[in-house]
């Protein structure tokens, strides 16, 4: 199967839903989605006939060629060899419509492959954005463990050894979700969203020291796993001594950001100690989050309490 990022890879992936087939023959060479080595420019992938910002897919439907229709023959031309020489990967007519034959010529002239769908223009474009942002989008994989945890994505990271399988064990046998382990795969699916998920290699699996590789959807049942979600929080799980449990902030915590791929995510360290209750402090940590998610904030509630009762005391 060619690659996704190719228009062949795309008809091949998405064609029998939209009904896509070949106008023209099809390219021998691979024909790429993207430019500039695998980056997307700031021309768009897909949209409807656009001369001034082309798309690298031209979607036109029944509006587009109605609007060709009342140009001039001078000015319908023009438009056609605008929208060639902008060396689209390849110009989609949809609603069943049956090109001219100067659009034969243009993209005989150029190599530009044409394709015909009898979905409707809108229809195309929306399900093309839709596949094109998950299956081109920047990708990263990080270690740790993905899970869902009272509807959040939460990675677990740290030191190799300091029990982010066993709490995520922990944490599945509690009702929470596994999506990936050791090595979950971010893709940036908009500009401040990264959705997590799991090599296909990998899926299901969870090791754990001592117990080896556990099939958690045989051992738990399918509501154990899941296969993908937003990243919404980062837990990075470190051993502290005493000294410094009490260097952390008592009021705000250990609360920052990281950026993956351009977006700042929250962070909050979960000090590993004797005697700690992991997998409630976790579930606490994300009850928390979705409280700031909310708009409101612990310790911003408490300062202005005090700062209330210090201006009434005067």
């Amino acid at each position: 199967m060619n690659p996704v990022h190719s228009l062949q890879g795309l008809v091949e992936h998405i064609g029998p839903r939209l009904k896509l087939r070949w106008l023209t023959a099809p390219p021998a060479q691979s024909c790429p989605l993207l430019r500039e080595h695998g980056k997307q420019t700031s021309q768009s992938l897909v949209g409807s006939l656009n001369c001034i910002h082309p798309n690298r897919l031209q979607v036109l439907g029944e509006a587009e060629m109605l609007h060709l229709a009342d140009l001039s023959r001078p000015a319908y031309e023009e438009t056609i060899e605008r929208l060639f020489s902008a060396r689209p990967a390849a110009v989609i007519f949809g609603s069943d419509i049956t090109p001219d034959p100067v659009f034969f010529e243009y993209a005989e002239r150029t190599g530009t492959p044409l394709l015909g769908s009898s979905a409707r223009d809108t229809e195309i474009v929306d399900r093309l954005q839709y596949f094109l942002t998950h299956a081109l989008a920047e990708r990263t994989t990080v270690h740790g463990v993905l899970l869902e945890v009272l509807g959040l994505g939460v990675l677990l990271t740290g030191d190799a050894g300091v029990g982010k399988s066993e709490l995520a064990l922990e944490m599945i046998a509690r009702g929470h979700r596994l999506i990936a382990d050791d090595a979950p795969e971010l893709a940036r699916i908009a500009p401040e969203v990264l959705e997590g998920s799991c090599p296909a290699l990998l899926r299901d699996f969870l090791e754990v020291r001592g117990l080896g590789v556990l099939n958690v959807r045989a051992m738990f049942g399918e509501g154990a796993v899941r296969q993908h979600e937003t990243l919404n929080l980062i837990v990075h799980m470190r051993s502290f001594d005493s000294e410094g449990l009490a260097s952390i902030d008592r009021l705000r915590g250990s609360l920052s950001t990281r950026t993956i791929l351009g977006v700042a995510v929250p962070e909050i360290t979960l000090p590993v100690a004797p005697g700690r209750n992991l997998a409630v402090l976790l579930e606490t940590a994300v009850r928390n989050q979705i409280l700031r998610i909310r708009g409101y904030d612990a310790g911003v509630d408490l300062e202005d309490r005090q700062a209330r009762a210090i201006a009434g005391s005067r």
